[in-house]
């Protein structure tokens, strides 16, 4: 029987661990066929990698979402230390991410999963403007 909100009363909204694991298939399969994001995250992520790193993924969500505690990493890091993942590719990012999101979940869940995500991207986007920005210049706000 599927764990809800009940069961777990800190998870933000009530989705399962396998809608979570199953959307973040889906939409890697997609970020490999995308003409932008797709070479971008081949620069990382090798063939054989995709299980491990969609499991990685996986557990970050599970984590956002449900409260697991299964993730452990620095995502900010990660993204900062890769010179080749700008700022511009966050919106096309979650724009995919929207449409799986909405093709794969129903529609309350898609929203609340978007809105989460539209936090944690516009979060990456900033950071990355912020901290590879010349000391010396003026801040960037968008």
């Amino acid at each position: 029987m599927p764990e809800t909100a009940l069961d777990n009363p800190l998870k933000r909204f009530d989705i399962t661990a396998d809608q979570i694991n199953h959307v973040v298939t889906v939409f890697y399969a997609q970020i490999r066929r995308h003409p932008v994001l797709g070479p971008v995250f081949s620069n990382h992520v090798a063939d054989g990698d995709w299980p491990e790193h969609e499991d990685k993924i996986a557990r970050f969500w599970r984590n956002a979402i449900l409260r697991e505690k299964s993730y452990n990493g620095n995502p900010m890091r990660v993204h900062l230390m890769r010179p080749d993942i700008k700022a511009e590719h966050f919106p096309q990012w979650l724009e995919l991410f929207h449409q799986v999101l909405h093709a794969q979940l129903p529609e309350h869940l898609a929203f609340s999963w978007a809105a989460l995500a539209d936090r944690i991207g516009e979060g990456f986007r900033a950071g990355i403007v912020s901290m590879r920005q010349p000391k010396d210049e003026p801040p960037k706000l968008f």
